[in-house]
């Protein structure tokens, strides 16, 4: 018993020991994970110390997890160090670990590093990873790192001249960024898509979409660093750059002025700083101001120079040759031509190009043949370099959207083969329950049927007392317009006549109050014709014009307004039914009635054009106007607004104070 109890004891202790000593390595490796995260230029070497500490320890406990996030952590550091072929290693076996525990989080991680790397070394590689990245982000939901490799995909559709697939892809990513909360590094990417986007319309000769775009990225920049930063004075560059191509030379210089101004840019920054010198001193050339030059230019080959800088002198020694061909002095604009052209062939295939053609057109006889030949050959080769390359994004982008397709197929089948079989038994069992169901569904639909007829009888009487109601509104809303628009404003009119009589007993107003005496009968006759129903052909039996002209004389007369009528003989009024005319008749009358009660008019124009099948009613007075903004809608006002509505038509109300009123009708025609 002693022994057995002895083996027991050594057991246990040794258990507890193990399990200690996978505890203390854990809390190590994750203690090493925190210190190899935090990377940056000045901790490069402690931070693959620690990593590949991690990485040992992990690998000796066998979590594939912590191996991969050492590995991920150390292809890191090593990218920040430039020691490419480290980080070439490490990032396939990150992509070959990440697949075999299938963590789609660090593969799409890998990948977007993947892409980052190839950036500005191989095009198509980049695309490719990013891709890759882009699709995984997408099916991780995560937003903010799939809009960031959006942007690298954008940016590579840029260089490649594909500018409307970058506008797309960039516009995609922004609308991504939005869905988000605006925090700092949120923020911060929506300026790098604006300055995207504000490339991408500079290039397209869209000038005021991209001068949009960067004032847009310089606020931005204000916000997170300062209006006198850095990131805002850059921005500032690529706006001026924009207004050079516009040709508004004096704005961009006024920015470039600006950005000079910095204190102290030239000690700490001078590469942006000779940047900058050679954009002004060029604007300064192209606006014809050429009292700096050559000295700008000399100035700053002198500052590329010292800094060792070569690439930048390129564009620099172009617009030297220029300005020294431009004053004949051709030895000069050769020299510097040439030197534009050997530098240029180290870097940039495009500057090269625009140095060959420069050099085609200064040379002379052979000379300039053998440049533009060179050019012509070096352009044919840069558009088919374009286009392959334009070609493989299609390429890459179809391969990548089959391999998800296919994915995508796998796993609807899978999918479907588990349906099925629910399926199978679920019908099974609801084929039992149907059968023996089957006679209570009986009695259930039969009583469901009686409800159903129950309700729609009482739905159809409901409709009814809502016809009936609808019905007697409109009568009351239809006389009581009438009565507004018709009876009350001839009452009226009527009512001022008589009162200019009153005091006056002469035969002649004697008489002239007999037939405003007959005018109150017609009115008489005129209320009853609306309570009986016979208002609709009031316009048979004459033209209507003529009763529109009669209507606007009498009323013209009653107020003492002086006006015009125009009206389009093309219109042909017989073709309008009773009730658009019936309409137009009073919504003159109290258009005229309105005049006369607030606007102290003298004169007023009317006209009837007929425009593309529309007839558009003018009325247009010179009385004391009035704020359309600030008015109240009275029931003249809401009268005519009704009847507009019950023919289709949309009225227009334009005034100013002491200037008068003009209001615009258009009716169409049916």
């Amino acid at each position: 018993m002693n022994l057995k109890f002895f083996i027991l004891f050594v057991f246990y202790s040794t258990f507890l020991c193990s399990q200690e000593d996978v505890k203390s390595d854990l809390d190590s490796i994750q203690y090493y994970l925190r210190h190899s995260e935090k990377i940056t230029s000045k901790n490069l070497e402690s931070s693959v110390k620690f990593s590949l500490r991690a990485k040992s320890l992990s690998e000796k406990l066998a979590i594939d997890s912590l191996v991969l996030q050492s590995e991920i952590n150390l292809l890191s550091a090593y990218f920040i160090k430039g020691e490419n072929p480290l980080f070439l290693k490490h990032s396939h076996k990150s992509l070959k670990l990440a697949k075999k525990i299938n963590d789609s989080t660090s593969l799409a991680v890998v990948y977007k590093k993947l892409g980052y790397f190839y950036y500005d070394k191989l095009v198509d590689s980049a695309y490719y990873y990013n891709s890759k990245a882009e699709k995984l982000f997408h099916i991780l939901k995560d937003k903010f790192n799939r809009a960031v490799v959006l942007l690298d995909i954008a940016l590579l559709q840029y260089n490649g001249k594909d500018y409307t697939g970058s506008e797309l892809t960039t516009i995609n990513g922004l609308s991504l960024l939005d869905e988000l909360e605006e925090t700092r590094e949120v923020v911060k990417y929506k300026s790098y898509f604006y300055n995207n986007l504000a490339l991408i319309f500079d290039k397209l000769e869209l000038y005021e979409e991209a001068i949009v775009y960067n004032n847009k990225a310089i606020n931005i920049h204000k916000d997170l660093y300062g209006s006198g930063s850095m990131a805002v004075a850059r921005q500032k560059s690529n706006l001026a750059i924009v207004y050079r191509d516009a040709k508004l030379y004096d704005i961009a210089l006024e920015y470039y002025t600006e950005i000079l101004a910095y204190e102290n840019l030239v000690n700490e920054n001078p590469g942006f700083y000779v940047s900058v010198l050679g954009n002004y001193a060029h604007i300064l050339y192209l606006n014809g101001q050429t009292e700096q030059l050559p000295k700008l230019y000399l100035d700053a080959l002198k500052i590329c120079d010292s800094l060792g800088n070569t690439y930048r002198s390129i564009s620099i020694n172009q617009n030297l040759a220029q300005y020294y061909y431009d004053k004949k002095l051709r030895d000069s604009a050769k020299y510097y031509a040439y030197k534009a052209k050997t530098i240029s062939q180290e870097y940039n295939d495009h500057d090269l190009l625009k140095a060959l053609l420069f050099l085609s057109k200064i040379e002379e006889d052979s000379v300039a043949v053998k440049h533009y030949d060179a050019y012509i050959t070096l352009n044919d080769s840069i558009v088919k370099n374009e286009r392959t390359l334009r070609n493989k994004f299609a390429r890459i982008q179809y391969e990548t959207d089959q391999i998800e397709k296919e994915n995508i197929q796998i796993a609807k089948e899978r999918l479907w083969l588990l349906i099925i079989s629910v399926v199978v038994v679920i019908a099974s069992f609801l084929l039992y329950l149907f059968i023996t169901q089957r006679n209570k569904n009986r009695e259930l639909q039969f009583v469901q049927k009686q409800q159903e007829a129950n309700e729609e009888i009482y739905n159809l009487m409901l409709t009814q007392n809502e016809v009936i109601e609808e019905a007697r509104t409109n009568e009351k809303k239809r006389i009581s317009q009438e009565l507004h628009d018709g009876v009350l404003g001839r009452l009226f009119g009527t009512r001022l006549s008589l009162d200019s009589l009153n005091m006056n007993n002469s035969v002649e107003a004697v008489k002239t109050r007999s037939e405003y005496i007959d005018g109150l009968k017609t009115i008489e006759e005129d209320i009853r014709k609306v309570s009986h129903e016979l208002n609709t052909d009031f316009v048979s039996g004459s033209g209507f014009i003529d009763i529109i002209k009669t209507l606007i004389e009498t009323q013209s007369l009653a107020y003492g307004l002086k006006y015009d009528l125009k009206h389009d003989e093309a219109i042909i009024w017989d073709e309008l039914d009773n009730k658009t005319k019936i309409h137009i008749y009073r919504i003159v009358q109290e258009s005229l009635h309105n005049i006369y009660k607030h606007a102290n008019a003298s004169h007023v124009s009317i006209s009837f054009k007929l425009k593309k099948n529309v007839i558009c009613f003018t009325l247009k007075d010179d009385g004391s106007g009035f704020d359309v903004t600030k008015a109240k809608s009275g029931i003249g006002l809401k009268n005519m607004n009704s009847r507009i509505k019950e023919i289709a038509g949309s009225i227009d109300i334009k005034s100013k104070i002491n200037t008068g009123t003009t209001v615009i009708i258009e009716v169409p025609l049916k």
